[in-house]
């Protein structure tokens, strides 16, 4: 393949040992599945060419959604399947409510969600919901399969810990417990952007008592992250008012925000704490988007 002055070998495997021989035949190569990140900074020359790339999207295997009592998303679903699978969204919404807040219908159809993930960017959409989920990584080399829990996953922005030769399957969790309630929320400066902060909360109650709290964040820290004081200051007690404020002031306290072109480390710390609230709120009033 030829095109904007880059030069490379293209393929399309239709098994994970066919991509595998392909990548061993060629040193560097890289494997492909949406390219909605990859070919953009191939294009920009933010990135040297690869002697080769490695189509994943025919490997029937990684194209699959399975709902039961796990819930296994194979890494080549798109987005916008995480949107339409009407069994997906019965058994766990909030995945689908961040994932119609990526992007464009046109990059929803080709960005998948195991790319989403591999890219271990700090302001990755469907990063929050799985956090909470406590969802697991599935990879696969040519000497076995493995499972890293996601909050282990990211390491720093654009760096995982994936090895050379793994490749990632599925992403799989546990089907909530019924009468879960989960919410995502995200602030963008306009339509269609990068977060400037997103959280997701997942909330268990036993009348107005908490039983069990998830909080995760994206966009206020090297990597997505739970906030385990936040979930801390919820759980074992009524969700009033001075528990709402000690969650809020936890969550700000706990993320590691940056100032950049986008907005300041303050503003993102202030965020992350209103947000925190206004999810659990919402939950805690039955709002569920």
């Amino acid at each position: 393949t030829r095109g904007g002055g880059m030069s490379y070998s293209y393929h399309r495997p239709e098994t994970l040992e066919q991509a595998w021989q392909l990548a061993q035949q060629q040193p560097g190569a890289r494997f492909i599945a949406g390219g909605t990140d990859l070919l953009v900074k191939l294009r920009e020359g933010r990135q040297p060419p690869p002697p080769a790339l490695i189509s994943l999207r025919n490997i029937d295997e990684l194209r699959r959604i399975e709902v039961g009592e796990v819930v296994r998303l194979g890494a080549l679903v798109t987005i916008g399947e995480l949107v339409d699978d009407e069994a997906l969204g019965a058994a766990y919404p909030v995945l689908g409510q961040a994932a119609r807040r990526l992007g464009s219908v046109q990059i929803r159809n080709a960005a998948t969600v195991g790319g989403n993930i591999c890219n271990a960017s700090p302001c990755a959409d469907t990063a929050p919901p799985l956090l909470v989920a406590e969802a697991r990584v599935e990879l696969a080399s040519p000497t076995g399969r493995r499972e890293v829990p996601l909050e282990d996953f990211f390491v720093a922005p654009g760096q995982s810990r994936i090895a050379d030769d793994e490749i990632v399957t599925a992403l799989c969790f546990d089907q909530p417990a019924p009468g879960t309630r989960e919410v995502y929320y995200k602030k963008g400066r306009v339509a269609m952007d990068l977060s400037l902060v997103s959280v997701a909360v997942l909330l268990q109650l036993d009348g107005a008592r908490c039983t069990r709290a998830r909080v995760a964040a994206g966009s206020v820290a090297p990597r997505p992250l739970r906030l385990r004081r936040a979930e801390a200051a919820l759980e074992g007690g009524p969700i009033d008012a001075a528990r709402l404020a000690e969650a809020r002031a936890a969550a700000a306290a706990e993320v590691e925000p940056i100032t950049d072109l986008r907005t300041t480390a303050d503003y993102r710390r202030h965020l992350v704490g209103v947000l925190v609230e206004r999810a659990v709120t919402a939950l805690c009033q039955g709002r569920l988007g």
